[in-house]
């Protein structure tokens, strides 16, 4: 283990709570495991695999674990620890170094946990957000690397060959980043170019290196992967306690990912309210769309039925051309799936999409979307701000003027001349 100083953490709540069970989850693991006699002899050190990939990982796993209420990194999973499994699938895919940030609780961490081959670098601002642990973590890269793969802490799922496919995708493609997607939702890790590298030693306060996609929406490639791991993370106590109940009994029966949820009542000829995400916004406008009675579709790849109340159907695909009829679509995923969704909603002929983003998010996506092409009667469909104005002050309120904006649009739309 090499020790360095150097000068927080993330995720949306779920409607209730989280079923974040595949079977695809035991098979990453278990294969994980099966190498892992072979990472023990090389102890985390890639650089001997292939000439070396160029490509160096950096964890970030500083921060204080304050909505788990105990120190995730060290919570117990499939025999290990929850920072022990990251360790293990990046020492099973071709990245040349591991770079791994600590802050918060760093000495109990590394007592802990066998850091053989992996470069610590501590960062005594941890407080102060995810921004500075990418600026530690950027800056004890090896000179000679080529590109990063940021990697969370708290996702211990993603497999070596989803990690491989990222950096085959990169060498072969030669973006500045790359993403991966799993059934066209975006997740983690990132790829990050070596070009990128001084935005990100820019980054202040707690963002992450998305803050940096809308100055690089020509060079980003979205890479689908077979691999819900890049979807799953853990936030909460619930989420860690449904996943390794879940492992531990093997109960991998049913797939949670199938294309639609359809259940409930028959929805044709109804005006469709299709809800991007699960946020407090997003749950609010669940309610009111069924009281003002549309087809409520909620689109999040973990949700059932009876996590979002309200909703007649769930799509955990990011397909619209699923949808058929009349669509009015509202996005509110803290930035997790907003351009892909607008993209979905635009090209499948909704009416009227909500965007709940600021005002900066909202112009990135613009401009990305007339630099692929989108004609300018398509983007006056994008309502970002959305909603009308009330002086809306909170999520409910929030939820109510863009219900407001979505009826007024309905009504010009059927309006006899």
């Amino acid at each position: 283990m090499e020790l360095v100083k150097g000068a927080g953490q993330h995720g949306p709540l779920p409607f209730d709570e989280p079923a974040f069970v595949t079977r695809q989850i035991t098979e990453g693991l278990d294969l994980a495991h099966e190498l892992a006699a072979g990472a023990a002899g090389n102890g985390g050190n890639m650089s001997s695999k292939d000439g070396g990939s160029g490509v160096s990982a950096v964890i970030l796993a500083a921060g204080r674990s304050s909505r788990m209420g105990s120190l995730k990194q060290l919570l117990p999973l499939a025999g290990r620890t929850l920072l022990e499994n990251v360790l293990l699938h990046l020492r099973q895919s071709h990245v040349d170094e591991i770079v791994l940030v600590l802050g918060f609780s760093a000495e109990t961490i590394r007592r802990e946990i066998p850091l053989d081959g992996v470069r610590v670098v501590i960062n005594e601002a941890f407080g102060e957000g995810m921004g500075t642990s990418l600026r530690c973590g950027i800056a004890q890269v090896s000179p000679e690397a080529r590109a990063a793969l940021v990697v969370l802490a708290d996702q211990p799922f993603v497999q070596p060959a989803t990690i491989d496919r990222l950096i085959d995708v990169y060498r072969g493609r030669n973006p500045q980043i790359v993403i991966p997607v799993y059934q066209g939702f975006r997740g983690n890790p990132v790829l990050l170019d070596r070009s990128v590298f001084p935005e990100l030693l820019a980054l202040t306060g707690d963002i992450g290196c998305r803050a940096i996609f809308g100055s690089h929406t020509e060079n980003i490639v979205k890479a689908p992967v077979d691999d819900v791991g890049v979807l799953l993370d853990m936030d909460t106590r619930v989420d860690f306690e449904t996943l390794q109940q879940a492992y531990e009994r093997g109960d991998w029966g049913a797939e949670l990912l199938e294309s639609a949820d359809v259940a409930g009542r028959d929805v044709s000829g109804e005006p469709q309210l299709v809800v991007v995400g699960q946020e407090a916004v997003a749950a609010t406008l669940v309610k009111l769309g069924r009281l003002m009675k549309f087809t409520v579709t909620v689109v999040d790849p973990f949700l059932t039925l009876e996590q979002a109340p309200g909703a007649d159907r769930i799509l955990r695909v990011l397909d619209f051309s699923r949808l058929a009829g009349e669509k009015y679509v509202a996005i509110s995923s803290r930035g997790r799936f907003d351009e892909e969704a607008v993209e979905q909603a635009l090209e499948h002929g909704a009416r009227y999409v909500a965007l709940v983003a600021n005002r900066r998010r909202a112009q990135e996506i613009t401009a990305a979307l007339k630099n692929k092409g989108f004609p300018a009667e398509s983007l006056a469909r994008l309502h970002a701000p959305a909603g009308i104005e009330i002086g809306a002050e909170g999520p409910d309120e929030i939820a109510l003027s863009i219900m407001a904006e979505i009826i007024a649009e309905r009504r010009r739309a059927h309006r006899t001349p």
